[in-house]
């Protein structure tokens, strides 16, 4: 699932996914280090006393295998615990280390999030260890850690530090990075609303259960509407990961194209750098061959058979929707006219219906219900096309953060009955 290719040097590597962290205020200006390790021994690493909202390629460093030390800045101070990692897992290639509110949170109270919260957390991150604390960039630091990875774990929170995590190549490090740094928001979120719900490890099986492999059928020149289709489901794609209502190993979206085919999200294609040629033309239940669809293309499939007049659809997990999508918590839609009149009403399904039973999920959606809540799995929304469905997951995950918000103000205060009979003759659900 990396985000780069086997040509790209590692300068341009540590670089996009430095940016990637600081973009979305993963880290502060002076706070963590990446690193990769090349087949020979040698490391690069980002430096130490560098901004790292204007790093630069050349400002990466290359620590020899021998030690020698050669670029324009010093090392980062946490070199150490870097080269230590690597001795106990040679066969590691990327780490990351970093600082993020939401996992610094979790260290602070000397608590691990609990990667049960989702199937995909638990098979990207695995379990996540906690290393007591010790004297930031110190050797004794190092042996911490990595007894901590050497034991098996990809993951690590640092008491009172933040989280390192480690994988085959730097892309696959970023992505558990990433995904815990989610599953600790949505925790930290969720238990605003009430008790979180974490999944067994045999209801966590069950999402692996659904068949992957569709019969294939051999690919043809694209048309114009398929080739701009591609180009505009792109686009929001991308725009709903710098949203945050994507990450990186998380999100499907596909739309209509015709009757009876659809273009769909990969499987295990980094959503913030999808480009067209990556979606996955589905056609009579059969997809473009050389290709492998999101594992949600069954249900929407099952959808679009079903409804006719819904051309697109997303399954996506923004952090506040997903919080009530962990807990039994409800969701007010009654809270500002534009959340009743995009929304209507929100269902909600429970745990497992999507990957057992697509014909009943597609029941489950209606015009005056045109999306869900998947316990323990985010959100499904609906759409007339790619616009409307992307509003109304926007609007769905702003609601949800005002409502938990308005938690530490007092009393929600939902629009009366009055005011919802007026809205629904003025703004009829077509």
């Amino acid at each position: 699932m990396s985000t780069f290719t086997p040509f790209m040097h590692p300068r341009d590597e540590i670089l996009a996914t430095m940016e990637r962290i600081y973009a979305y205020r993963m880290t502060t200006t002076s706070g963590g280090n990446l690193s990769i390790r090349e087949d020979n021994g040698d490391i690069w690493i980002t430096p130490t006393r560098v901004d790292k909202g204007t790093l630069r390629r050349d400002d990466m460093v290359l620590v020899r295998k021998d030690g020698k030390v050669e670029g324009l800045h010093p090392p980062s101070s946490e070199l150490p615990f870097h080269q230590a990692i690597y001795r106990a897992r040679p066969h590691l290639r990327g780490i990351v280390h970093a600082h993020p509110v939401a996992l610094v949170a979790f260290s602070a109270v000397h608590e691990v999030p609990n990667t049960q919260l989702f199937p995909k957390a638990k098979s990207v991150c695995g379990e996540v260890a906690f290393a007591p604390y010790e004297l930031p960039g110190s050797e004794a630091l190092g042996v911490i850690v990595a007894g901590k990875f050497s034991e098996g774990s990809n993951c690590a929170i640092l008491e009172n530090h933040g989280v390192v995590t480690a994988g085959a190549n730097l892309g696959e490090a970023f992505q558990r990075f990433e995904t815990l740094e989610f599953v600790g928001r949505t925790i930290i979120k969720a238990r605003q609303l009430g008790e979180v719900r974490f999944l067994t490890d045999p209801q966590i099986e069950i999402a692996h259960q659904r068949p992957t492999k569709l019969l294939e059928f051999p690919r043809e020149d694209p048309s114009s509407q398929e080739k701009d289709l591609r180009r505009r489901l792109c686009e929001f794609v991308r725009r709903a990961y710098r949203q945050r209502l994507f990450i990186s190993t998380q999100g499907t979206f596909s739309v209509r194209l015709h009757e009876s085919s659809f273009l769909i999200t990969p499987y295990q294609v980094d959503r913030g750098t999808l480009d067209p040629q990556d979606l996955v033309l589905i056609k009579n239940g059969r997809c473009e061959a050389g290709k492998t669809p999101s594992r949600a293309t069954g249900n929407h499939e099952a959808i679009y058979r079903h409804h006719p007049k819904i051309h697109a659809l997303i399954n996506a997990s923004p952090v506040n929707a997903t919080a009530f999508s962990v807990t039994g918590a409800p969701l007010e839609l009654r809270t500002i006219p534009e959340s009743y009149v995009v929304l209507r009403s929100v269902g909600r399904v429970e745990y497992g219906l999507q990957f057992q039973d697509s014909e009943a999920l597609a029941r489950r959606l209606s015009p005056n219900q045109p999306a869900l809540i998947l316990e323990n799995d985010g959100v499904l929304v609906s759409g007339a096309d790619i616009l409307e469905a992307y509003d109304r997951l926007e609007v769905l995950e702003s609601t949800a953060e005002a409502l938990i918000d308005s938690r530490s103000l007092g009393a929600l205060a939902p629009m009366p009955d009055k005011a919802i009979r007026a809205l629904e003759i003025a703004f009829p659900q077509m």
